[in-house]
C-alpha cells in the first residue's frame, strides 16, 4: 500500500487523508522528510552563487514540505486521538524531530548564507524574514564551539524525551484520577445531564450501573460547584491536586525537576542568566523584569480580593472553609447575592446553537465570512466536524475543523492547531482545528455548556480566526506563528462577543422551548461580573508565578522536594492562599513541562490580556459588532501573522501603545 503522506494530499485545501493514514505510515514519512529536508538545505548551502534572498531565504521557505505535513498530521493525533501505537511513535519520533531542528539551526554554512544576504533593498516583510531566521540561529546556539553544540544537542534530545514522557503520564494520571461512585445519591446537586454523563462515562470504562466523575486539566473541577456532599467534593478535589505527585509510575515530579535543571543549563550555555530570560528574549515583553514587575503588581490586589470573597463564602457556609468548598459556596453566594444560578443557564447554551448562531454568527457579522459544513470530508475521528469557510464574495478562505468532545485518547484542555498553514508563496490556504473537552452527552441528548465551556468555545475560535485570516507571503509568518505572549490576544478579544447583545440574543435560547435567555438574567450576569475575579486572578497568577519560579533557577539550584518548592515559591511571590491552589500544580502543569510551548511563558495570558482589554475598549468606542470594525481588525491584525512586529500591528489598530489600566479595571484590581 502506498504511503499517503509521501505525496501532497489531493483533498480540498490539502486536508490530510486521515481515513487512509495508519500509524505505520508516520515513521516512514518522517524519516523520508528528514532526509529530503536536509538534502534541500544542502542544495542551498552548496549553491555556488552568492547568497541572495531568493536563493537562500525563499528556498528555505519552500523546503521541508514533506516533513511539515507529516508532523502536522502526526502531532494532531498525538494531542487529540492518541492510540497506544501513536504514543509509542511519539516516544520514538519526538527526539528525532528535536535532533532534526538542531541539524538545521546548527548548520554553519546555512547560517553564513543567511548572514550574507543584503537586506538593504528588501521590503519590510522579506527583511523581517531574514532577521527572524538569524535570531533563530543565535537562539539555537550557532555561536557555540563544537563541544558546546554537542552538549546543546544532548540537552535538547533529553528535554524532548522528558517532555514526551511528562505529557503521556499526565494524560494517564487525569484518566486514572477520575472518581468512581456507587450511588447516584452521592451526585446530589449535579444537573441531570451531568449525572447521565457520569453514568455513561462509567459504562464506557466498564463500570455499568456506577458513576464516573472524570477530570479536566486545571485544578478546579466543574462538579465542585454543584456537588452537595462535602466529602465527595473533598475526594474529587484531592484527586485533582494529587495528580502526578503521589508516587508510582504516573508521578512526574522527578521529570519536572530534571527538565528545570536541563533548561537552566541550556540557558547558561546560550549566555542567559536563566531559562526565563532566554524565553522572554523572543517575546513582545521588553525584558524579564517587565514581566515580573507586572505580575508582582497584580498579586497583592488579587489576594486582597480573594480574601474578601473568602470572608463572604465562610459566612454563607457557616463553618470554616476548605479549598474544596470554595466553588460550591461561591455558586451559592452568586445565587443569593446576584440571583444568578450558573447551572440553570446551561439549557440556554446548547453546543450546536452556540457554534452556528453564536460563534459563526459573530464572525459573519464582523467579517462577512460564511460557514458550510463539508460532510464529504473526514477528520481523524468520527466526532470531528469539517466546515468550509468562505469570504463574503464567495471565494474560499479555508477549512475549519471542530473536535469538541472529550475522550480517553485526547489530552486535557483546549487548543487550536493548524494542519495547513496559509502562504501565498506556496499557494496554500489554511486548515485549522479547535479542540475542546466537553463531556459527550448520551445519544440523542443535547450538549449543554457551562459558562466556562462557552467562554472556551469563543476563545479557541479566536485562535482559529487568527489562522484562517492569515494573509502572508512566507509560511514562517503564517497565522498564529507569533510570539507566545501575543498569541492569546486575538483569542481573548473574541470572548467579548459572548455577551454582546446581538450575538447573545441569537444563540442563547432554551434548547427545549426556544425561549431566549431572559434580559433580567443577562443584567444579573453583568452585575455579578466581578464576583469570583479574586479567585480567578489568584489561581492564574499562582500558576504563572510558579512557572517562572521553576525557570529562574540555576542548574545547581533545582530543589529535591518539588512540593515544598511550590509552597515556598508561592509564598515568596505573595500569591500563596490556603484556599486557592494554583490553576496548575507542577504534577499536571502540561503547558510548561509537556512541550506545549509555555515554559517560562504562562504569563502570556495576562500579558496578552492587556492588549485584549484595550481592543475591547476600541471596538466598543467604535460601535462594536459591525463590518467596518471587523475589516479593520482583520486587515491590521488578524491577517498579519508575524509578517510585521505584532506590537506595531496593535499600535496601528489602536493608534497608540497599550495601557495597563483597562485590564486592572476589568479584573477589579484598580
Amino acid at each position: 500500500m502506498t504511503n499517503p503522506l509521501l505525496t501532497p494530499s489531493t483533498l480540498p485545501f490539502a486536508l490530510p487523508p486521515f481515513t487512509e493514514i495508519g500509524p505505520s505510515h508516520f515513521a516512514e514519512a518522517a524519516e523520508a522528510g528528514f532526509a529530503e529536508h536536509l538534502a534541500e538545505i544542502l542544495a542551498i548551502t552548496e549553491n555556488p552563487d552568492p547568497a541572495t534572498f531568493d536563493n537562500t531565504a525563499v528556498a528555505m521557505e519552500r523546503s521541508g514540505l514533506l516533513l511539515q505535513r507529516t508532523a502536522a498530521a502526526f502531532f494532531t493525533l498525538v494531542s487529540a486521538d492518541a492510540s497506544e501505537d501513536i504514543r509509542d511513535l511519539e516516544t520514538q519520533l519526538s527526539p528525532r524531530f528535536s535532533a532534526h531542528q538542531d541539524e538545521v539551526f546548527l548548520n554553519k554554512p546555512l547560517y553564513e548564507r543567511f548572514a550574507a544576504i543584503d537586506v538593504a533593498g528588501l521590503d519590510p516583510e522579506p527583511a523581517r524574514l531574514v532577521d527572524e531566521y538569524l535570531k533563530d540561529f543565535r537562539q539555537s546556539g550557532i555561536q557555540l564551539d563544537g563541544p558546546g553544540q554537542e552538549r546543546l544537542r544532548a540537552l535538547n534530545a533529553e528535554l524532548s524525551r522528558l517532555g514526551t514522557e511528562f505529557g503521556q503520564r499526565v494524560k494517564e494520571a487525569m484518566k486514572s484520577a477520575a472518581l468512581l461512585l456507587e450511588d447516584s445519591a452521592d451526585l446530589a446537586g449535579l444537573p441531570a445531564d451531568d449525572v447521565a454523563g457520569a453514568a455513561e462515562a462509567a459504562r464506557a470504562a466498564g463500570h455499568e450501573g456506577k458513576f464516573l466523575l472524570t477530570l479536566i486539566q486545571p485544578t478546579n473541577q466543574p462538579a465542585l460547584a454543584a456537588l452537595e456532599n462535602r466529602d465527595i467534593r473533598r475526594r474529587l478535589f484531592e484527586a485533582s491536586v494529587a495528580r502526578g505527585s503521589s508516587g508510582g509510575n504516573l508521578d512526574v515530579l522527578e521529570l519536572a525537576r530534571s527538565m528545570a535543571g536541563l533548561r537552566a543549563e541550556k540557558a547558561a550555555l546560550l549566555g542567559f542568566a536563566n531559562y526565563a530570560e532566554l524565553v522572554v528574549d523572543l517575546q513582545t515583553a521588553p525584558d524579564f523584569e517587565s514581566v515580573q514587575s507586572m505580575l508582582n503588581r497584580m498579586a497583592p490586589a488579587a489576594v486582597r480580593n480573594a480574601d474578601l470573597e473568602a470572608a463572604a463564602l465562610a459566612e454563607a457556609a457557616g463553618h470554616p472553609l476548605e479549598a474544596w468548598d470554595w466553588a460550591f459556596y461561591s455558586a451559592k453566594v452568586r445565587r443569593e447575592k446576584y440571583d444568578v444560578d450558573e447551572q440553570a443557564l446551561r439549557p440556554y447554551f446548547e453546543l450546536d446553537r452556540v457554534l452556528t448562531d453564536g460563534v459563526f454568527f459573530a464572525a459573519t457579522s464582523l467579517y462577512g465570512i460564511t460557514f458550510h459544513e463539508r460532510e464529504d470530508l473526514s477528520g481523524y475521528h468520527p466526532d470531528v466536524r469539517v466546515w468550509e469557510v468562505r469570504n463574503e464574495d464567495g471565494t474560499a478562505l479555508g477549512l475549519f475543523l471542530g473536535d469538541y468532545y472529550t475522550r480517553e485518547s485526547k489530552r486535557g484542555g483546549a487548543w487550536m492547531n493548524s494542519l495547513v498553514e496559509q502562504s501565498s508563496l506556496l499557494g496554500t490556504k489554511p486548515v485549522v482545528i479547535n479542540n475542546l473537552n466537553i463531556s459527550k452527552p448520551p445519544a440523542g441528548e443535547p450538549a449543554l455548556l457551562t459558562l466556562d465551556e462557552l467562554r472556551t468555545t469563543f476563545h479557541e475560535f479566536g485562535h482559529a480566526l487568527h489562522g484562517l485570516f492569515s494573509n502572508v507571503t512566507y509560511p514562517r509568518f503564517s497565522g498564529t506563528s507569533v510570539p507566545r505572549d501575543f498569541v492569546e490576544y486575538p483569542s481573548q478579544v473574541n470572548e467579548m462577543w459572548i455577551m454582546w447583545p446581538e450575538v447573545l440574543a441569537n444563540y442563547a435560547k432554551h434548547h427545549a422551548t426556544g425561549e431566549p435567555l431572559p434580559q433580567d438574567i443577562v443584567d444579573k450576569l453583568d452585575a455579578s461580573r466581578l464576583w469570583g475575579e479574586g479567585f480567578a486572578t489568584t489561581e492564574y497568577l499562582g500558576a504563572a508565578l510558579l512557572d517562572l519560579a521553576w525557570h529562574v533557577l540555576g542548574s545547581t539550584e533545582v530543589p529535591e522536594d518539588a512540593v515544598a518548592f511550590e509552597d515556598k515559591a508561592l509564598a515568596a511571590a505573595g500569591i500563596a492562599h490556603a484556599l486557592i491552589p494554583p490553576r496548575y500544580r507542577t504534577g499536571y502543569f502540561q503547558h510548561v513541562f509537556a512541550g506545549a510551548g509555555y515554559a517560562a511563558g504562562y504569563y502570556s495570558y495576562i500579558w496578552s490580556e492587556v492588549l485584549d482589554a484595550e481592543t475591547v475598549d476600541w471596538f466598543t468606542e467604535n460601535g462594536g459588532l459591525n463590518r467596518t470594525n471587523g475589516e479593520r481588525f482583520r486587515r491590521e491584525l488578524l491577517s498579519r501573522g508575524n509578517s510585521r512586529d505584532p506590537l506595531d500591528s496593535f499600535k496601528t489598530l489602536r493608534g497608540r501603545e497599550a495601557k495597563l489600566e483597562p485590564l486592572l479595571k476589568r479584573r477589579g484590581l484598580d
